[in-house]
This record gives structure tokens, C-alpha cells and sequence, in this order.
């Protein structure tokens, strides 16, 4: 089989609504980023990589998976973010797959999971299915796929803990989770204590896979997947945020100057304003990292 008979697509879903009404600092209504699922399809078969949350988020993009007419063989979740995995055992049960994951992932998954009561439920009451942690880790963190190698990538930290990528090297495709970014603002709420830097480690990563294509896990669905434009973009928003978080005294006005900064990006403004929030709490003496990033959501 040669590489001609390999793609992937991609189906973007639009930002649900959050739950907490109280408008953004601009009188922005809260909303979640666009989250993007992608299928890297053969002739016959497919592995489906960050399936969707919410419960109507779901029913669309397996109804998109289905006309695909595509045997799915795996579903892969690239990081422990409830946005990127509370779907999967909704479409495992559907499609007849399991789930796969980094073992790093999956630990983070269990935090996500500990995490719903007291975020995820109240950010989305009734909308999100029981999601227990049933990813495994496959041999060599490598996926097979009608002879073709998709190959899970441990990147470190992004805008959580040990994240991964999938690299297709038949197709110049690496899959970015939340890795990269793509026309949306960035969730930097955990990023203190170096994780901006430890992020830029991530991006070198990817880099060095020589990628042509990146389907970031939030993106403008109207933006294509160049690789080397989504690299640049999101260097440079991690800069702006380095230098703005030197410049400003509080998350308002941090809020404020990122959106200055970046007038192109009509999505992920509530991921702005609750990372910035988190990280201006933490700078209070004896701040709880688990209140501050939890406490930033409403």
C-alpha cells in the first residue's frame, strides 16, 4: 500500500456555551474553544484521534465519522484534558475500538476525571457522558495502520502535563492535541513555574519531526494546517504572553493586552481570561494551584 492511499480529515466542532454567565472582562458571553477531531483513514480502516465532550458534540462528529463508511481500529486521546477524551468510551462502544494513550496521558486523565465535580459537571451540567479511564498503552507507543505507522509522540508539557502528538510521517502529518495552536488563544493556566518554557521544548519536538501538516487541537476551521505557519503562530503567542505577563499587574489587564496583541483570533477568549486569572492567583503568598485553577472557571 503506498502513501497515496493514506489522508486524514478533520472535523472541527464549534465552542459550546459555559454554564457561568457572567460575561468576559470585553462583555465577551463565555465559550469553550473549537476542538478538533481528526481521522487518519486507508482504504479501509481508520484511527480517530480526539473525539469531542459534550453529548451533542458527540452524536455530530460520529455521525461524520459513520458516513466515512471507515473501520475505526483506535481511538486516540493525545493528552489528559477532559475536552480531548471524556467522549471516547461513547465512541469505543459505537465503533468497536479501543482506546489508546500515553502512559503519561493517562495518568493525567485520572486528575481530569477526580477534577469533574468540581469543574467539568458544573462548567457543563448534563452534558458530558460517564467517562471512565479505559485507555492502554500499545507497544513502542506505536499504532499500525493498514501497514503504515501513526506513532504517539510524548512532547512533555503544553498547556497541561505529559501531552503527545501523533506523527503520520507517511502523510507530513503530526496530529498536536493542544501542543499547537491554530487561531484560537492559548490556555496558559498552567504554565507557572517554566512551563512556558518547557512548552517552547515541546514545539522543538514537533518541529524535528519535520512535519508539512498540523492539526492543532483548537483551531479556526477556516485556517488550513501548514506546519510552519502553526509553528510560528504559536511561538509567538507564547512570547507575547512571556513579555505580557512581565508588563502587566493584573489578569485584566493582561486579558486586555493579549487581546491587543492578537486581534486576529476570534476564538478562546474565556481560555485567556481563566488561565490569566490562575496565573495572577498564583502569585498570592500560599495560593493552592488546585483552587486557583479551578476557582479561574467561575
Amino acid at each position: 500500500m503506498d502513501a497515496q492511499s493514506l489522508g486524514y480529515a478533520v472535523h472541527v466542532s464549534d465552542p459550546v456555551p459555559i454554564s457561568v454567565t457572567e460575561p468576559l472582562p470585553n462583555g465577551d458571553r463565555r465559550t469553550f474553544q473549537p476542538l478538533s477531531t481528526t481521522l487518519v483513514h486507508g482504504e479501509r480502516d481508520a484511527v480517530l484521534i480526539d473525539p469531542p465532550f459534550t453529548r451533542n458534540r458527540i452524536e455530530e462528529v460520529a455521525a461524520w465519522v459513520a458516513a466515512g463508511g471507515k473501520n475505526i481500529t483506535a481511538i486516540v486521546a493525545t493528552h489528559g484534558h477532559g475536552d480531548h477524551w471524556f467522549g471516547t468510551s461513547a465512541f469505543a462502544e459505537r465503533f468497536c475500538a479501543p482506546v489508546v494513550a500515553t502512559a503519561g496521558t493517562i495518568a493525567v486523565m485520572h486528575g481530569n476525571v477526580e477534577a469533574r465535580p468540581f469543574a467539568w459537571d458544573k462548567l457543563w451540567p448534563g452534558q458530558i457522558p460517564d467517562a471512565p479511564v479505559t485507555a492502554v498503552t500499545v507497544p513502542g507507543d506505536t499504532l499500525s495502520l493498514e501497514g503504515h505507522d501513526l506513532r504517539l509522540v510524548e512532547v512533555g508539557h503544553t498547556d497541561t502535563e505529559h501531552t503527545s502528538v501523533v506523527h503520520v510521517p507517511d502523510l507530513g502529518l503530526v496530529v498536536a492535541g493542544d501542543a499547537l495552536y491554530n487561531g484560537a488563544h492559548m490556555y496558559v493556566g498552567e504554565s507557572a513555574g517554566g512551563g512556558l518554557d518547557a512548552w517552547r521544548d515541546a514545539i522543538d519536538t514537533v518541529k524535528a519531526l519535520a512535519p508539512r501538516h498540523i492539526v492543532a487541537g483548537h483551531k479556526n476551521k477556516d485556517l488550513d494546517d501548514d506546519a510552519t505557519r502553526v509553528i510560528a503562530e504559536t511561538r509567538r503567542y507564547l512570547d507575547n504572553t512571556e513579555t505580557a505577563l512581565k508588563e502587566c499587574a493584573s489578569a485584566t489587564k493582561f486579558f486586555r493586552t493579549m487581546l491587543e496583541r492578537h486581534p486576529d483570533l476570534p476564538y478562546g477568549r474565556t481560555l485567556l481570561w481563566v488561565g490569566a486569572k490562575t496565573l495572577y492567583a498564583l502569585r498570592e503568598p500560599d495560593a493552592d494551584p488546585v483552587a486557583a485553577a479551578v476557582g479561574a472557571w467561575f
